[in-house]
């Protein structure tokens, strides 16, 4: 979007037209576009998108218009019915790219350019059109043509060797990681791209590679292997050294780090406030072997500063907890469940917004972690309904009722 548009607007991407092709690898990074203002016309085959049928459900009843899933992922997007397996539909998409500046899409590799939808296809007609392809092991090499979803690029990417417990297998982190992973990388290169092909004219393919994207969040895991030969190990459930890990207390737990990182000042503060507070054995923390990092790693230190800390802690809630170590400056926060997000910070913010399902249904949601000050996000309509915006979108790109209804009938009705 021009300087010129952005001028003109109050949404940051308005201008914008983005076709989002629905396909294995959800529709997040198109949402990201929808709601920062760009049109994002999502393209589903006559059965609906596939995350339409994913649970959670609304109320637990399944059906293409209650997935918690699809309606969270395509708020602020039109839905377009095509088939794109056929002639009809593989012409009306690369009609509607001769005007996009952004395609998405997550086939397997090979998948779109078969239905003559490649991005040198479509590049012949559409020069300044962007193509973001995401997949599990990107477009080329050896795993290009191997199946995979959010568990196999958490496995293949090494993520899933870092989680869970000493003594068990690895376990997969909550939320499709790699889903949101693949789909975040894939937005922030497609913006980057699409400001380059309004100063060249020319746009480019995007290509995502979803274990990539996963080996992207190893924090130091790889450079430990590759400096030291160290494979880093799971270790949740411990304590990596004392004084920092995960304490119970009264209402549920808290995080404290008196050691390791700043661990020369936050020890002697921690320690201080527990002296204060006349905790038995707090004297001891303040002896110089609590501030050698070898010994803060031993089993003997762990367990000390467990029987000291753990039955003050159990005291006191997980407020009062924060809010004494806030005072001295202390690292220690809450370890809230879902019943706890919407704090006041949250409610002053705003951050989770309402919408209603096409049922009818209110629907709370998270909306943007990011404030912009002069083209804020917004949340202007719910999910759409399958093929809700089919005629609207059509009839603007020059097609006739008749062609549309020839569209939507080719490979049986939307009803």
């Amino acid at each position: 979007m021009s300087g010129q548009r952005a001028a003109l607007s109050s949404r940051a991407l308005d201008g914008l037209t983005v076709l989002d092709v629905a396909g294995p690898w959800g529709g997040y990074c198109g949402k990201l576009f929808a709601d920062m203002g760009a049109e994002v016309i999502l393209i589903e085959p006559p059965a609906g998108a596939a995350t339409r049928h994913d649970e959670p459900y609304i109320h637990g009843a399944s059906g293409r218009e209650n997935s918690l899933v699809f309606q969270y992922q395509n708020t602020n997007k039109k839905s377009v019915v095509l088939d794109l397996n056929s002639e009809s539909g593989q012409a009306a998409l690369r009609k509607l790219s001769r005007k996009a500046h952004l395609l998405i899409e997550s086939e397997a590799p090979g998948v779109m350019a078969e239905r003559g939808l490649s991005y040198e296809d479509l590049q012949s007609d559409a020069p300044q059109l962007v193509m973001v392809s995401m997949t599990a092991f990107g477009q080329k090499g050896p795993y290009a043509q191997w199946q995979g979803n959010d568990i196999v690029a958490m496995a293949m990417g090494g993520m899933l060797y870092l989680a869970g417990y000493t003594d068990t297998s690895p376990m997969v982190a909550f939320g499709e990681q790699a889903v949101g992973a693949v789909n975040v990388f894939g937005a922030v290169a497609a913006m980057a791209a699409v400001f380059e092909a309004e100063e060249s004219g020319r746009g480019q393919h995007i290509d995502v590679s979803a274990q990539e994207c996963v080996v992207m969040g190893m924090e130091n895991a790889v450079q430990f292997y590759d400096l030291e030969g160290t494979v880093r190990q799971r270790n949740a459930g411990e304590q990596r050294l004392a004084g920092t890990g995960v304490f119970p207390c009264d209402d549920g737990y808290v995080y404290l780090m008196a050691g390791g990182v700043g661990g020369n000042r936050f020890w002697p503060d921690t320690a201080r406030w527990l002296i204060d507070e006349g905790v038995p054995g707090a004297t001891s923390l303040t002896d110089a072997c609590w501030l050698d990092t070898k010994f803060l790693s031993s089993k003997e230190a762990k367990d000390r500063f467990a029987e000291i800390f753990i039955p003050f802690a159990l005291k006191h809630t997980k407020a009062a907890l924060q809010s004494k170590g806030r005072e001295r400056r202390i690292p220690i926060a809450p370890i809230n469940d879902t019943s706890e997000l919407d704090t006041a910070q949250r409610q002053h913010r705003r951050y989770f917004v309402e919408t209603a399902s096409s049922a009818g249904v209110r629907l709370r949601m998270p909306g943007a972690p990011y404030m912009l000050s002069e083209t804020p996000w917004a949340l202007h309509h719910a999910a759409p309904v399958l093929g809700q915006h089919t005629e609207e979108v059509f009839l603007a790109q020059g097609f006739s009722k008749e062609q549309i209804h020839v569209l939507l009938m080719s490979k049986g009705d939307i009803q």
